[in-house]
């Protein structure tokens, strides 16, 4: 299956450089979409080096300004459904995310609709995290499942592949969402339409270099993003944010 890694970046240039190599040698040999905003330290000249190194394997989406880790992934996904990838697969570009673990995310497909990278299906698995961001994260998924009802137990992960055609159900000029906040709408999307979704356990790890772009903003949004989506559902207000099948 053609498959397509989404990666979001600002200011990844050691760790894209990294990262690159070790996903182009993996077995099931997919390409790879870097979605960068701008990045003054120069991430989009890695990635044009790689485009060198692989071509035809990396690509590269240069937006004009620091734009939100929502709209990246609605860019790179729309980009993608025009291409008529098969499987998609988003994660971060700071090794937080194994990238061994890519091909056990493709593999559940087989069972799944959405397979989610998950960091609380068995126990904490987080590693380097400060008790408060832990605790934080953790109690966020609980009030999430608690609000919505949806039955994820790591609705905040970034780690997760889809069969594209269930992303081509949803009207993704509609999410206004970005951080904790786009996560928890699109997995909540995509389980209102019936989607299967499988967690997969896996191992987070904080990330190698860099500074983390979480902030109260953030968090704020993911707070309010949950009762807007049940409220949603209870006024049916829901048919807005997807396609028609027909179509």
């Amino acid at each position: 299956m053609r498959t397509l890694i989404v990666i979001p970046t600002y200011n990844e240039r050691e760790n894209i450089a990294a990262l690159l190599p070790v996903l182009l040698a993996l077995s099931e040999e997919p390409e790879v979409l870097v979605v960068d905003d701008a990045s003054p330290d120069g991430t989009a000249q890695e990635v044009q080096h790689w485009q060198r190194e692989a071509p035809g394997r990396v690509h590269l989406l240069q937006r004009p300004a620091k734009l939100g880790l929502g709209s990246a992934y609605c860019q790179g996904f729309q980009w993608a459904l025009a291409r008529d990838y098969e499987v998609l697969v988003q994660m971060d570009a700071d090794f937080s995310h194994d990238p061994h673990d890519v091909p056990r995310l493709i593999a559940a497909l087989d069972h799944a609709d959405v397979v989610i990278g998950s960091r609380y299906i068995s126990g904490v698995n987080v590693v380097n995290w400060p008790m408060g961001r832990l605790l934080l994260s953790w109690l966020a998924n609980r009030y999430t499942r608690w609000v919505t009802g949806m039955p994820v137990a790591d609705a905040t992960s970034g780690f997760k592949a889809f069969r594209a055609g269930v992303l081509r159900r949803i009207r993704w000029e509609r999410i206004r969402s970005n951080g904790y906040a786009f996560q928890i709408e699109v997995t909540y999307r995509l389980w209102r339409l019936g989607c299967r979704i499988v967690e997969v356990p896996i191992i987070f790890v904080d990330r190698r270099s860099g500074i983390s772009k979480l902030n109260r903003t953030i968090v704020y949004e993911a707070a309010w993003m949950v009762w807007r989506l049940r409220l949603s559902s209870l006024l049916r207000d829901e048919k807005r944010y997807y396609t028609d099948p027909a179509d």
